[in-house]
């Protein structure tokens, strides 16, 4: 007697084993290939809070006002094209009062600043092409890496043109949601100059003078996804005056705020693209191939036994003639 295989304990020793090697493929080749920055995006994060702001009306410092900073990030689909592996991102960061709010044009804004970043998207890291200005360096900005590791991160700071040290502080929750929290502050630092009336920076003898900007930050405090890197929560505490030529003290308040955070809003639906996000990073790393791993490894056993234990069939007779 001999045993020969039916079809279906083919099939499934087969099935399973296509299983056995789609498990890893999906783990070590597809899912990090799916952690890349977006070219097409399109969000908007408001922080509001209170604080000085510089009235140009009245020519003077003035406390205890509403402040709202709108950030709107604006992928360059064609830039990105052309970049090759880059994400070109526009950003446009406006700060204003309820005195120019709503504005028709961010121009009209308090403070109106545009910008582009130019970030590789598997890793995240400043590329320098695209016209990108400034020189943005460092690991992050705007997001963390995909994969968020609890270290500390050299953070990119436009205010201040140049990185500072965010510092993995734990975990906190944001909406219900667990993030990594990092912090970090910015010691009062020279960023530039102005041109600016000699009697905002105690000189008044003279009609203009090229007064020193200076910015120093209270506190800034992310919470970031691990998985994407996304920020679900910005805390940032900017404070921007102005020097005499060579001064030691501050003239001239442009911006100072203790705490300008997220809104709920902006909250909320950095929160809800977050689990979108690493949820589908967590199926394709992780859910779908440890099912199909143990998927593949039954159905391999049963095909296995099923074709081990095969089919008995009784063998022909040999021909006439031939050796029995």
């Amino acid at each position: 007697m001999r045993r020969t295989a039916s079809p279906f304990s083919l099939v499934v020793l087969g099935f399973g084993t296509f299983l056995l090697v789609l498990a890893p493929l999906l783990a070590w080749y597809v899912q990090p290939r799916a952690a890349v920055n977006p070219i097409d995006i399109d969000t908007t994060a408001v922080y509001t809070g209170r604080g000085s702001v510089f009235d140009l009306d009245r020519v003077e410092t003035v406390s205890g006002q509403a402040i709202t900073v709108t950030q709107r990030v604006r992928g360059n689909v064609e830039a990105s094209v052309d970049s090759g592996n880059a994400a070109v991102w526009d950003v446009i960061t406006t700060v204003d009062t309820d005195k120019s709010l709503p504005a028709a044009d961010p121009h009209d804004a308090l403070d109106f600043a545009p910008h582009r970043w130019v970030l590789d998207r598997q890793t995240t890291k400043p590329v320098h092409c695209c016209e990108a200005e400034p020189r943005i360096e460092g690991e992050a900005y705007l997001k963390f890496p995909f994969d968020v590791q609890k270290r500390s991160y050299q953070w990119w700071d436009n205010t201040l043109g140049d990185t500072v040290v965010m510092r993995y502080r734990g975990t906190e929750k944001v909406q219900g949601y667990t993030g990594y929290r990092f912090t970090a502050s910015v010691p009062a630092t020279k960023t530039g100059t102005r041109l600016v009336p000699g009697s905002l920076v105690d000189q008044p003898d003279r009609p203009q003078v090229l007064a020193e900007e200076w910015y120093s930050n209270h506190g800034l405090e992310l919470v970031v996804d691990q998985a994407t890197g996304r920020v679900v929560y910005a805390q940032t505490g900017p404070r921007r005056t102005l020097r005499a030529p060579g001064g030691d003290e501050d003239a001239a308040v442009l911006l100072d705020a203790e705490k300008l955070a997220f809104t709920t809003a902006t909250q909320k639906e950095a929160v809800r693209q977050a689990k979108r996000d690493s949820g589908q990073l967590r199926m394709v790393g992780e859910t779908v191939p440890v099912g199909a791993a143990l998927a593949g490894f039954v159905l391999a056993v049963t095909g296995g036994v099923l074709v081990a234990r095969g089919r008995k069939e009784e063998e022909r007779p040999g021909l006439p003639g031939t050796a029995q």
